[in-house]
């Protein structure tokens, strides 16, 4: 038997269920938190609206939040995230994974990329540094700002869950 060093899991500002119970566990038994999918799939870089075209074979076409009407109440979120990150002069990207961050060392997100420039930007959130009056704001966005849609649909869980 090995003990459990991490746990990966989804966290970020529009998915947030793992500070009910699994964040508070893992902290009590010393474990680290792996975040995946920081940036809500890049929805919170502010790079999808309602009418994005996705490209063939991009599952998030699929994704319920990406769906019309649901990206449209998604976007009060991501107005939020991107108001900050103007005032602060550095990127949506890089405002949602300081949030995270900020967290707690326990907690490290892995935002994935194919795009050297996407790296470079989201290296670039390890120099902003949010205020506690910042990250209350962000908290409140994330609580009070509605999110529309499931994470996936049931056929998208059964190929998770294979």
């Amino acid at each position: 038997m090995h003990p459990v060093a991490a746990v990966q899991t989804e966290y970020s500002l529009w998915t947030r269920e793992v500070e009910d119970e699994v964040l508070p566990a893992c902290r009590e038994l010393g474990v680290g938190l792996v975040a995946y999918s920081p940036l809500g799939r890049g929805f919170l870089t502010g790079r999808f609206h309602a009418g994005t075209a996705f490209e063939q074979g991009d599952f998030r076409a699929s994704l319920p939040r990406f769906q019309p009407g649901n990206i449209d109440t998604n976007q009060a979120l991501v107005g939020a995230v991107s108001a900050l990150a103007q005032r602060k002069g550095s990127t949506p990207a890089q405002i949602a994974l300081a949030w995270l961050l900020a967290q707690g060392p326990d907690v490290v997100p892995i935002p994935g990329t194919r795009r050297i420039a996407h790296l470079q930007d989201n290296l670039g959130a390890l120099s902003v540094a949010l205020t506690p009056a910042e990250l209350d704001e962000l908290q409140r966005a994330s609580d009070e700002l509605p999110v529309a849609g499931q994470r996936y649909t049931e056929e998208g869980m059964k190929g998770i869950n294979a």
